[in-house]
Protein backbone atom coordinates (compact mmCIF):
# COMPACT_ATOMS: atom_id res chain seq x y z
CA UNK A 1 0.00 0.00 0.00
CA UNK A 2 1.40 3.40 -0.98
CA UNK A 3 1.96 6.04 1.67
CA UNK A 4 0.33 9.43 1.01
CA UNK A 5 2.81 11.93 -0.42
CA UNK A 6 3.89 14.74 1.84
CA UNK A 7 3.51 18.20 0.37
CA UNK A 8 6.93 19.74 0.92
CA UNK A 9 6.38 23.38 1.84
CA UNK A 10 8.92 26.15 2.31
CA UNK A 11 8.44 25.78 6.07
CA UNK A 12 9.32 22.08 5.92
CA UNK A 13 12.49 22.92 3.97
CA UNK A 14 13.63 25.58 6.46
CA UNK A 15 16.78 24.88 8.41
CA UNK A 16 16.05 24.69 12.13
CA UNK A 17 18.23 26.08 14.89
CA UNK A 18 15.85 25.54 17.81
CA UNK A 19 16.83 22.05 18.98
CA UNK A 20 18.81 23.38 21.96
CA UNK A 21 22.17 21.89 20.95
CA UNK A 22 24.33 22.34 17.88
CA UNK A 23 24.51 18.59 17.27
CA UNK A 24 20.72 18.32 17.42
CA UNK A 25 20.40 21.27 15.04
CA UNK A 26 22.51 19.20 12.64
CA UNK A 27 20.21 16.19 13.09
CA UNK A 28 17.28 18.54 12.35
CA UNK A 29 18.63 19.08 8.83
CA UNK A 30 16.39 16.12 8.00
CA UNK A 31 12.75 16.94 8.53
CA UNK A 32 9.98 14.46 9.19
CA UNK A 33 12.52 11.68 9.45
CA UNK A 34 10.09 8.87 10.33
CA UNK A 35 7.49 9.67 7.69
CA UNK A 36 8.85 11.61 4.71
CA UNK A 37 12.61 12.23 5.21
CA UNK A 38 12.83 15.82 3.96
CA UNK A 39 16.48 16.66 3.24
CA UNK A 40 17.26 20.25 4.24
CA UNK A 41 21.01 20.05 3.63
CA UNK A 42 20.83 19.15 -0.03
CA UNK A 43 23.78 21.10 -1.42
CA UNK A 44 26.94 23.04 -0.63
CA UNK A 45 25.21 26.46 -0.33
CA UNK A 46 22.83 24.97 2.26
CA UNK A 47 25.87 23.65 4.18
CA UNK A 48 27.23 27.21 4.25
CA UNK A 49 23.86 28.50 5.46
CA UNK A 50 23.65 25.83 8.16
CA UNK A 51 27.20 26.56 9.36
CA UNK A 52 26.36 30.28 9.61
CA UNK A 53 23.13 29.58 11.51
CA UNK A 54 24.90 27.17 13.85
CA UNK A 55 27.44 29.84 14.75
CA UNK A 56 30.30 28.08 12.95
CA UNK A 57 30.70 30.06 9.71
CA UNK A 58 33.12 28.47 7.28
CA UNK A 59 36.19 29.99 5.71
CA UNK A 60 35.90 30.67 1.97
CA UNK A 61 36.39 27.46 0.00
CA UNK A 62 35.72 25.15 2.97
CA UNK A 63 32.16 24.30 1.95
CA UNK A 64 32.79 21.59 -0.63
CA UNK A 65 30.96 18.46 -1.77
CA UNK A 66 33.42 16.39 0.31
CA UNK A 67 32.72 18.52 3.40
CA UNK A 68 28.99 18.14 2.81
CA UNK A 69 29.38 14.35 2.59
CA UNK A 70 31.32 14.35 5.89
CA UNK A 71 28.70 16.51 7.59
CA UNK A 72 25.91 14.19 6.41
CA UNK A 73 27.85 11.13 7.66
CA UNK A 74 28.30 12.81 11.05
CA UNK A 75 24.62 13.79 11.13
CA UNK A 76 23.46 10.21 10.61
CA UNK A 77 25.91 8.90 13.22
CA UNK A 78 24.78 11.51 15.78
CA UNK A 79 21.15 10.63 15.05
CA UNK A 80 21.85 6.93 15.65
CA UNK A 81 23.73 7.59 18.91
CA UNK A 82 21.24 10.09 20.34
CA UNK A 83 18.23 8.01 19.35
CA UNK A 84 19.70 4.93 21.03
CA UNK A 85 20.45 6.90 24.21
CA UNK A 86 16.96 8.43 24.20
CA UNK A 87 15.36 4.99 23.80
CA UNK A 88 17.73 3.42 26.37
CA UNK A 89 18.88 1.00 23.66
CA UNK A 90 22.40 -0.18 22.81
CA UNK A 91 24.33 2.49 20.91
CA UNK A 92 25.42 1.26 17.46
CA UNK A 93 29.19 0.78 17.69
CA UNK A 94 29.83 2.02 14.14
CA UNK A 95 27.96 5.27 14.77
CA UNK A 96 29.72 5.84 18.11
CA UNK A 97 33.11 5.21 16.48
CA UNK A 98 32.39 7.71 13.71
CA UNK A 99 31.32 10.44 16.16
CA UNK A 100 34.43 9.75 18.25
CA UNK A 101 36.61 9.87 15.12
CA UNK A 102 35.35 13.33 14.17
CA UNK A 103 35.60 14.54 17.78
CA UNK A 104 39.26 13.50 17.96
CA UNK A 105 40.43 15.99 15.33
CA UNK A 106 42.66 18.61 16.92
CA UNK A 107 41.21 22.10 17.20
CA UNK A 108 43.32 25.24 17.12
CA UNK A 109 43.29 27.18 20.38
CA UNK A 110 40.82 30.05 20.70
CA UNK A 111 42.28 33.38 19.74
CA UNK A 112 41.49 37.07 19.92
CA UNK A 113 41.80 38.69 16.50
CA UNK A 114 42.41 42.43 16.70
CA UNK A 115 42.21 45.22 14.16
CA UNK A 116 45.21 47.52 13.60
CA UNK A 117 43.84 49.95 16.17
CA UNK A 118 43.47 47.24 18.82
CA UNK A 119 39.73 46.52 18.66
CA UNK A 120 38.29 43.06 18.30
CA UNK A 121 37.69 41.99 14.72
CA UNK A 122 33.91 42.17 14.25
CA UNK A 123 31.86 39.11 13.46
CA UNK A 124 32.32 35.45 14.28
CA UNK A 125 35.57 33.64 13.56
CA UNK A 126 35.43 31.57 10.39
CA UNK A 127 36.39 27.91 10.58
CA UNK A 128 37.55 25.01 8.51
CA UNK A 129 35.14 22.19 7.68
CA UNK A 130 37.18 19.97 10.01
CA UNK A 131 36.65 22.40 12.89
CA UNK A 132 32.91 22.41 12.19
CA UNK A 133 32.84 18.60 12.28
CA UNK A 134 34.92 18.39 15.45
CA UNK A 135 32.95 21.02 17.35
CA UNK A 136 29.64 19.38 16.41
CA UNK A 137 30.84 15.86 17.25
CA UNK A 138 32.12 17.01 20.64
CA UNK A 139 28.77 18.64 21.35
CA UNK A 140 27.04 15.32 20.58
CA UNK A 141 29.35 13.44 22.94
CA UNK A 142 28.80 15.99 25.69
CA UNK A 143 25.05 15.80 25.10
CA UNK A 144 24.84 12.04 25.71
CA UNK A 145 27.49 11.80 28.44
CA UNK A 146 26.45 14.78 30.59
CA UNK A 147 23.62 13.44 32.81
CA UNK A 148 21.94 16.86 33.12
CA UNK A 149 21.78 17.38 29.35
CA UNK A 150 20.94 13.73 28.59
CA UNK A 151 17.95 13.87 30.97
CA UNK A 152 16.54 16.78 28.95
CA UNK A 153 16.67 14.93 25.61
CA UNK A 154 13.25 14.63 23.97
CA UNK A 155 11.66 13.60 20.69
CA UNK A 156 8.73 15.62 19.40
CA UNK A 157 5.39 13.93 20.20
CA UNK A 158 4.16 14.49 16.65
CA UNK A 159 4.33 11.14 14.84
CA UNK A 160 5.11 13.02 11.61
CA UNK A 161 7.97 15.04 13.08
CA UNK A 162 9.79 13.23 15.90
CA UNK A 163 12.51 15.94 15.86
CA UNK A 164 15.08 15.48 18.62
CA UNK A 165 15.51 18.45 20.95
CA UNK A 166 16.90 19.47 24.30
CA UNK A 167 14.20 20.62 26.70
CA UNK A 168 14.86 23.73 28.77
CA UNK A 169 15.45 23.09 32.47
CA UNK A 170 12.65 23.80 34.93
CA UNK A 171 8.99 24.11 34.13
CA UNK A 172 6.82 21.47 32.51
CA UNK A 173 8.49 19.12 30.04
CA UNK A 174 7.87 20.07 26.42
CA UNK A 175 5.97 17.60 24.26
CA UNK A 176 6.65 19.16 20.87
CA UNK A 177 9.68 20.54 19.11
CA UNK A 178 7.77 23.80 18.71
CA UNK A 179 4.32 24.84 19.83
CA UNK A 180 3.93 26.92 16.65
CA UNK A 181 4.79 23.98 14.38
CA UNK A 182 3.81 20.63 15.85
CA UNK A 183 2.00 21.64 19.03
CA UNK A 184 -0.71 23.65 17.32
CA UNK A 185 -1.12 21.01 14.58
CA UNK A 186 -1.47 18.22 17.15
CA UNK A 187 -3.97 20.18 19.22
CA UNK A 188 -6.02 21.05 16.13
CA UNK A 189 -6.04 17.41 15.02
CA UNK A 190 -7.13 16.27 18.49
CA UNK A 191 -9.94 18.85 18.45
CA UNK A 192 -11.12 17.65 15.02
CA UNK A 193 -11.08 14.04 16.26
CA UNK A 194 -13.18 14.94 19.30
CA UNK A 195 -15.74 16.76 17.13
CA UNK A 196 -16.18 13.90 14.67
Amino acid sequence: MNQPRTRVTAQLRQLRFDAGARSLDLVATVGRRPSAHIERLEDVPRLETWAEGAGLPLLPGEATPAALADVVRLREAVFAVVTAVLEDAPVPAEAAALVAEYAAFELPPPRLDLTRDGHLVPGPRRRTARELLTTTARDAIDLVTDPARRDRLRACDSPLCRMLFLDVPGGRPRRWCSMQRCGNSSKAAAFRDRRS
